[in-house]
């Protein structure tokens, strides 16, 4: 009941990027919208295509099915369906319902007075997804770059990229994103435990209040960033390791051929050596 009388707040017309009020409807508790509605069809037509993609495939297990990209001859042409096409379909569909979704996050954040902080996070996660598939192929010169969709073909991609340039973890940008993946982990958990733990406190106590939790970060790690420095903190530090996700795959191949241990000989011809 609490959250039906809080939809009657946000229930208000306006805030829509596209079509007014012809779009501007829910269905129960879910705003639509137009974005809503473009967002389903490239849903279900994408989703269709890569059920399509598997029935003219090997295999119905859902492990190998494999949908893969244009062969390399290709380039950046378009290629028969049966011969890579579907992937570039399906990709357009992808990229369709994800920009879909931002955008109707950033129409539902309008209606509630909100900044676009949600819909800009996620947008980092589109960028991740559109370097791989788009803007990496495309500096390649061939569709063929990307990756395959599939669960098992997808993590051999992966490894097969890692081995390309012999030790991919020495990729320093790939060294900032997953320092950055663990450092959220470690901030969000901190934060969530502490306030797990101040508002479940043992039989008999209070809950604890803010000088509580400001203390203890005090006396734990010398300094407190506040309850909403903590959030922002958070925010900043997924956002960073989503971008440099993106930087290290995009660097390497287009802008950085050899091995990525070969990078750090700049750091043994320092002069100070």
């Amino acid at each position: 009941m609490a959250m039906l009388s809080f939809e009657e707040r946000y229930r208000v017309r306006g805030g829509t990027l596209i079509g007014g009020d012809l779009f501007d409807f829910w269905v129960g508790p879910f705003y639509v919208g137009f974005f809503g509605v473009t967002t389903i069809f490239f849903t279900l037509v994408g989703t269709l295509l890569i059920v399509w993609g598997a029935a003219i495939g090997p295999t119905w297990n859902v492990w190998q099915i494999n949908i893969a990209p244009p062969d390399l001859s290709y380039g950046l042409a378009l290629a028969p369906l049966q011969e890579g096409g579907l992937w570039q379909v399906i990709t357009v569909c992808a990229i369709g319902a994800f920009v879909s979704w931002a955008l109707r996050q950033a129409e539902i954040s309008r209606k509630l007075g909100m900044g676009l902080h949600i819909p800009f996070a996620y947008g980092m996660a589109i960028f991740a997804y559109v370097t791989l598939v788009v803007f990496r192929p495309v500096l390649l010169g061939a569709w063929g770059h990307g990756f395959p969709y599939g669960i098992l073909s997808h993590l051999d991609w992966v490894s097969n990229v890692g081995y390309q340039f012999l030790h991919f973890h020495y990729n320093p940008a790939h060294m900032l994103a997953i320092t950055l993946f663990f450092t959220t982990t470690l901030a969000l958990s901190l934060h969530g435990g502490m306030i797990l733990s101040v508002t479940n406190p043992k039989k008999g106590e209070p809950v604890k209040m803010s000088e509580h939790e400001n203390t203890f970060f005090r006396d734990a790690l010398g300094y407190s960033i506040g309850a909403t420095g903590i959030h922002r903190l958070g925010l900043f530090l997924a956002l960073s390791a989503g971008f440099f996700s993106a930087v290290c795959i995009v660097i390497s191949g287009p802008f950085w051929t050899r091995g990525w241990p070969e990078w750090w000989t700049w750091w043994l011809n320092l002069p100070i050596w």
